[in-house]
């Protein structure tokens, strides 16, 4: 027994001696300490106080009575703070942090150098409009989360739609920048711009988004202060924001679309390639060449077909793929009745994967969330998304559903798209993200693409074992948004690098996806005006597969996914090459944690 004891006693002093080395050479500074946390705190009230829709969206709202100054000085004056961040960061001695502040500080760091880089293209910059959403839509989308509880947050959001009009001359001077510089968005997207206003200008003000805030005031307003502060709202609507966004309409038509070129490629525009070039790095938060992503596009697509096929054969549907395609999308009994039934469907899914959650993670995020319709403006077309709580909880995540395209939206393909916008998907790991109090704001609330869409693409996959996909359609409709995924890789390369034609596009994924083709020109459309963007899903997606099958070969029998998956979220966002070396780091922590010989009772 003492034996036992002492050589417990000697493994563990080795263990904690060598973990300190290898963790921390240097003392840890209170001073570098400081002076980090100073700068983040300052950089995150300097940007609520400069962006204050996006402070809205995070539930500070200090600044709910104000828009974004676009002004050339104002964007200027941004520019070069944004310079001086980066250096102030460079000056902290990286050593003399701990573990988790050096993370901190590098991804903060490389947040500036991409804005920094960016500054170097105005005319790319000044692209403000794409095919689902921008200047002509972001006050509208502003209007789902702005608080509607006091008498003070009503009035606030009627000066925001005082200040709307000032807004929209900024925005427009920005579009003619462009135009000057040869930036201008392609034909296709400006048409969804123009239906996307048209939407929003309905005849009657009270039938219009900017209105529906001020439906749900809350009681704290007394009953004759709502009439008055309503109809300030349908005034400053019908003089103030409808003829802003009329004006823009104007723009549009008669000005800015006779530049626009027939389509959006990124090699069509002056140093195109090259910002193409720096999307792609920063999108995908790695040095993967074009070439590269699109041979891994066309290699996971075909292994999806090959899966998809096994699948077909499975039913007995007695034709080949394309007619399977055509029996899945037009056959009734794979469709629901109504939007309501299509809302109703995807509540239903979301409550059988909260139930299984506790399986496949070790600790879970309080927040709630919940399903609801997007708006109308963003017509059927429009692709589902999810928009995460606020910071301080006073708001829940959101599922936005895509109802007027419920003839188009199969019953087979849901549980695999809740997957990704709810649990086990982005719900599940913004929420998470928002909880994580030992790290600073920008990382809870912060996002790289690559690691966000990531997440959410191989969330997608845990719905197989979770039991989400209970029939072979379910899980041929899980394949198929993972071969939607793959396409991408080659479609956004093949549009932005290598010539591709929009035509082009739709057509390959057409026939490699099998989705509907009012969606598939949606989305082409909506790589066009996003360049690179829809790159990192798959990309993310690998990486983490990758990491996972690392750990689970490396730890052997002692794995546990539910601690990995904890371990991949419970950092916040990150770039894929800090969660490489932090997944190795969990590797070699499991390693000495299960290698301590167990202490006996005495």
């Amino acid at each position: 027994m003492v034996y036992r004891l002492l050589a417990l006693v000697l493994f563990t002093l080795s263990v904690l001696w060598g973990s300190a080395i290898a963790a921390q050479v240097t003392p840890v500074s209170p001073a570098q300490t400081r002076a980090l946390h100073a700068l983040f705190d300052r950089q995150w009230e300097d940007v609520n106080q400069r962006f204050p829709e996006g402070a809205t969206y995070r539930g500070d709202h200090r600044f709910g009575d104000r828009l974004t100054d676009q002004s050339p000085p104002a964007r200027a004056a941004y520019d070069a703070q944004v310079l001086q961040w980066l250096q102030q960061a460079r000056a902290i001695r990286r050593e003399a942090l701990s573990a988790t502040d050096r993370v901190s500080l590098d991804l903060f760091i490389t947040d500036r150098e991409h804005e920094v880089e960016e500054q170097a293209f105005a005319g790319y910059r000044s692209l403000r409009m794409g095919s689902l959403g921008g200047a002509q839509s972001d006050l509208a989308q502003l209007m789902q989360v702005v608080p509607m509880e006091t008498p003070a947050q009503v009035r606030q959001l009627l000066q925001r739609l005082r200040a709307y009009p000032k807004t929209m001359d900024q925005e427009i001077d920005m579009l003619r920048q462009g135009m000057s510089l040869g930036w201008v968005s392609s034909k296709n997207v400006l048409e969804r711009v123009v239906a996307q206003i048209d939407g929003q200008l309905p005849a009657n003000v009270e039938a219009s988004p900017f209105y529906r805030p001020f439906t749900k005031i809350g009681p704290e307003v007394s009953a004759a202060e709502q009439v008055q502060l309503q109809a300030q709202a349908r005034d400053l609507i019908d003089t103030q924001v409808a003829p802003a966004l009329q004006k823009l309409r104007r723009f549009v038509l008669e000005e800015y679309q006779a530049a626009a070129p027939p389509d959006g490629a990124l090699h069509h525009y002056p140093e195109g390639l090259k910002v193409y070039q720096m999307l792609v790095r920063h999108q995908t938060t790695t040095a993967l060449s074009v070439q590269e992503i699109h041979a891994t596009g066309l290699r996971e697509l075909q292994r999806l077909r090959g899966e998809m096929e096994a699948v077909m054969h499975e039913t007995r549907f007695e034709g080949n793929f394309a007619q399977f395609i055509e029996f899945l999308n037009t056959d009734p009994q794979f469709f629901h009745t109504s939007p309501q039934a299509l809302l109703a469907g995807y509540r239903d899914l979301t409550k059988r994967a909260d139930a299984e959650l506790p399986r496949f993670f070790a600790e879970l995020p309080r927040a709630p969330y919940g399903v609801r319709a997007m708006p109308d403006f963003m017509g059927p077309g429009a692709a589902e998304y999810y928009d995460g709580p606020a910071l301080d909880g006073t708001r829940a995540g959101y599922f936005s559903a895509n109802l007027l395209a419920w003839r188009t939206r199969p019953i087979w393909g849901m549980a695999t798209l809740v997957a990704h916008e709810t649990v086990p998907g982005h719900h599940l790991q913004v929420a998470r993200s928002t909880e994580l109090q030992g790290l600073p704001r920008f990382r809870r609330m912060g996002g790289y693409t690559a690691f966000v869409e990531g997440w959410a693409l191989y969330a997608e996959t845990l719905g197989i074992p979770m039991g989400l996909y209970d029939d072979p359609y379910s899980r041929f409709g899980h394949l198929q948004w993972q071969a939607f995924r793959a396409a991408r890789l080659v479609v956004d390369t093949g549009i932005h690098s290598l010539g591709w034609t929009r035509q082009q596009a739709i057509d390959f994924m057409r026939e490699r996806t099998g989705q509907n083709r009012v969606f598939i020109e949606s989305e082409v459309d909506r790589y066009t005006s996003t360049p690179g963007q829809a790159l990192a899903y798959m990309i993310g997606q690998l990486k983490i597969i990758e990491l996972r099958d690392r750990a689970r070969q490396q730890l052997g029998a002692r794995f546990d996914l539910r601690r990995f998956h904890n371990a991949v979220i419970d950092n916040g966002a990150l770039l894929l090459d800090t969660l490489d070396k932090l997944i190795d780091e969990w590797i070699a922590g499991q390693r000495r944690a299960k290698a301590s010989p167990p202490v006996q009772n005495q």
